[in-house]
């Protein structure tokens, strides 16, 4: 094993090791200062991809070609010493701070793997396909994670239609080839749904008229409901409206076997079996863990959990100089309830065992930032502030002679922690998690002389950093024949046409270079004016 180690340019410069180019990789380096730290980046892709746009990719909507960019051009438009290897990381080292790689380039055995020491590691793996073990899932499902797997699905869905269109295939055999499944009413699934039917209906129909009329698409959901994460608004126009195209939805379907003939699948309510003939598979029910990181939780005691757990400043539990963004990590966000001495000591600033409104109000900002849930807990119950919360627990009497000791304190805070949640794993919250690591990278030194962030209710003096904060921006979910879902902050929901081309100006404008904006772009045009290319290449 050789160890990819280079001398330094600048010995001051601490060495930032960045595992990924995918969402959260990518908008970290593309903030970076980098002419601050020696910057390696290790990932088995070289380039970036525009995941929301990979179910459009599956139907020649867009060229795959036009959803990526190159890693060295997004590294190279930046100042500093940026290095990229492409090589997929395998174990992680945290106690010798190195972390273990191994090329897939046809090379010499003995240079294929290799070893990298850092000062800071930052791990934006993201997470794969989980397919819940179910059987015959790998062998015979297409995937939708990745910009190889949207070429397959594209190639796949010709494959079937030349198939069906063969003089030997009997009439139940071109049913069968034609009979596209898909499992997961979650955003990818239901716009792969919206972007195959389109694909069909306004394209394949005209290059396979003796066929069309045997196609048939089906979306299999585990849940009462497809997208199960929007408001109820835009899940009953979905389904409505799928109806319409005649799609069919099966929901309570869970499927527990795929063999290379039928999908079987169980009923939820009634325990029903039943078995589904198929042409082709595309299996979307979420993520799972990387092998990789799977290894690096046993090494730090984090056996018990589905994902890397940080702190709210994105580092992992146990590792003072390693972070963890995107998919492959969660916020292990702290409770109120495990601090609560510690609060109550903090504000209790002339130590009398009891604390009032004006001691509280002194350390309000600093609680509110440390623990996100006591805001969604006061918005959930209408209070304006936390002074509002203590006079609740204290009956109707005035602000100012409120005086609570620490059990009447436990209790007005007893109920804070049921507001707390999880982030979704989607690009959005990968990106700006990324952005925010640059920045506290960016600031580093700075913010060791001078805190920025709320106080250390366990400590003395502040945190570095303010924490890490998602700003929810809004949700799209397209459902083909030009129209678009969206759900925007303040719970506005928006249906229709006009949706459908905020969604076109909102991913052309967060593609991550012009190049891609225009290839997109032109794209879309392209496909207005010409339709989608049916080639199988």
């Amino acid at each position: 094993m050789t160890n990819a180690d280079q001398p330094q340019i600048d010995s001051k410069k601490k060495r930032v090791v960045v595992l990924g180019t995918g969402w959260a990789g990518t908008s970290f380096l593309k903030n970076l200062d980098t002419t601050l730290y020696d910057v390696n980046i290790i990932s088995p892709r070289n380039y970036f991809a525009f995941t929301p746009l990979l179910p459009s990719v599956t139907c020649g909507t867009v060229e795959a070609r036009s959803v990526v960019e190159p890693i060295r051009n997004i590294i190279g438009k930046r100042k500093g010493d940026s290095t990229f290897w492409e090589a997929k990381c395998v174990k992680i080292d945290a106690k010798g701070k190195k972390v273990h790689c191994l090329s897939d380039q046809d090379v010499n055995s003995e240079l294929k793997e290799f070893t990298v020491d850092y000062d800071y590691l930052v791990i934006a793996l993201g997470a794969q396909v989980n397919t819940f073990n179910t059987p015959g899932v790998v062998e015979n499902c297409h995937f939708l994670k990745e910009v190889e797997d949207a070429q397959k699905i594209r190639r796949s869905v010709i494959d079937c239609f030349e198939r069906a269109s063969l003089p030997t295939l009997s009439e139940d055999g071109k049913v069968k080839t034609l009979h596209f499944v898909i499992v997961g009413g979650g955003p990818t699934g239901v716009e792969f749904v919206a972007q195959l039917h389109d694909f069909v209906s306004e394209d394949l129909v005209k290059v396979y008229p003796d066929v069309k009329d045997l196609v048939k698409i089906t979306l299999l959901e585990a849940g009462d409901h497809i997208l199960n994460m929007f408001d109820k608004r835009i899940t009953a126009f979905a389904e409505e409206k799928f109806h319409r195209d005649g799609i069919e939805v099966k929901t309570g379907s869970m499927v527990f076997e795929v063999n290379d003939e039928a999908i079987s699948i169980k009923d939820r309510s009634s325990g029903a079996v039943s078995s589904i003939p198929y042409g082709m598979i595309v299996w979307s029910t979420g993520i799972g863990t990387r092998p990789v990181i799977m290894d690096f939780m046993h090494q730090i005691s984090q056996t018990n959990r589905r994902v890397l757990a940080t702190d709210e400043w994105l580092r992992v539990d146990g590792c003072d100089d390693v972070y963890a963004i995107g998919d492959c990590a969660t916020i292990n966000q702290r409770k109120v309830m495990e601090d609560i001495m510690e609060i109550f000591n903090k504000a209790d600033a002339d130590k009398s065992g009891t604390l009032t409104v004006k001691e509280f109000q002194d350390v309000i900002d600093d609680v509110c930032e440390r623990y996100p849930q006591v805001e969604l807990y006061l918005k959930n119950k209408r209070l304006k502030s936390i002074v509002d919360l203590l006079k609740d627990s204290k009956g109707n009497r005035e602000r100012e002679s409120i005086e609570l000791d620490i059990e009447e304190f436990k209790n007005s805070l007893s109920e804070v922690d049921s507001q707390m949640k999880s982030l979704p794993a989607t690009a959005q919250v990968a990106a700006q998690q990324g952005l925010y690591l640059a920045r506290c990278f960016n600031r580093m030194k700075e913010a060791e002389e001078n805190p920025e962030g709320p106080l250390r209710f366990r400590g003395t003096g502040r945190h570095r950093f303010h924490p890490f904060r998602y700003k929810h921006l809004g949700q799209f979910a397209p459902l083909g024949g030009e129209q678009t879902a969206a759900q925007l902050p303040g719970d506005w929901v928006s249906i229709g046409h006009s949706t459908q081309w905020l969604w076109y100006s909102v991913y052309a404008s967060k593609q991550v270079s012009w190049r891609t904006r225009v290839l997109v772009i032109s794209d879309w045009i392209r496909r207005f004016v010409f339709g989608r290319d049916s080639s199988r290449i």
